[in-house]
């Protein structure tokens, strides 16, 4: 059963820009880029299920986000769609293309590719659940309890992104943790579908990432066969915030060799 997925849309005509956040992430965390790209088209930035606003249920395999994806766009009544999707959201949106390539006018694929990848997550588990358990008041008091698991800064402040005051005065987390680690096995498998998806195809990777190595080019283009690769040599994974005006004029290029 599908997820009707919280979504932020910014109006507007012709074909969409539809963005889509990886692990632990939400739409809030592309406002500033929405806040652009909308000066040109219509944007729409989705919360994935268990993340954000949208509801918390069971299962996170690749195959249900894709059709989570897949029925907002009905709702939206989009009939096509450029999707951008950043990790986990990459495979999301690799895998609705691969099920609906009727639906994808073309991929932006920001720092993953279509594989499965090791378990790397349980620090940043174990200090979200620190979180829970130490029932912070305020954003200093929750930075302390996810330093005791998690030493960069950068992370934990964007793990502190799924923060939100409840009633009491406590910091909770508005994210489904529960089925997030129950079903973390399937995040870090390959997208889902079969076969190679033919359309238009951007992938950006960060320089000192190790999500898309050149090693890992040749498989993702049995995938991907038309994408083309840019690499942001600065960035690590979060390159959409390392880097985000290099990001912003990578995205808005690819997107204009399309329209013109």
């Amino acid at each position: 059963m599908t997820v009707e997925l919280n979504h932020v849309d910014s109006g507007g005509e012709g074909t969409p820009l539809v963005v889509v956040h990886g692990l632990l992430g939400s739409a809030d965390n592309w406002r500033s880029h929405v806040k652009q790209w909308q000066n040109q088209r219509r944007v729409v930035a989705v919360d994935l299920r268990n993340h954000g606003r949208s509801p918390h249920v069971e299962g996170m395999d690749y195959t249900a986000m894709a059709e989570d994806l897949l029925a907002l766009l009905d709702r939206l009544d989009i009939p096509r769609a450029h999707l951008l999707g950043h990790s986990m959201g990459g495979k999301v949106v690799i895998s609705l293309a691969r099920l609906a390539p009727q639906r994808v006018a073309s991929l932006i694929v920001a720092d993953i590719a279509p594989r499965a990848y090791g378990h790397g997550h349980d620090a940043v588990f174990a200090g979200l659940r620190r979180v829970v358990d130490g029932k912070p008041t305020n954003r200093r008091e929750a930075d302390a309890l996810l330093a005791e698991h998690v030493t960069e800064r950068p992370v934990r402040l964007f793990l502190a992104t799924n923060l939100e005051r409840s009633d009491d005065g406590v910091l909770r987390l508005r994210i489904g943790l529960d089925e997030i680690e129950r079903d973390y096995d399937a995040i870090m498998q390959a997208p889902a579908g079969e076969g190679a998806f033919e359309g238009p195809t951007l992938v950006l990777r960060g320089g000192r990432s190790p999500y898309v190595t050149d090693e890992m080019l040749p498989a993702l283009r049995e995938v991907l066969p038309e994408a083309t690769v840019v690499t942001l040599e600065e960035a690590g994974h979060w390159l959409h915030a390392e880097q985000p005006e290099a990001f912003q004029a990578a995205v808005n290029d690819f997107l204009a060799t399309l329209e013109t």
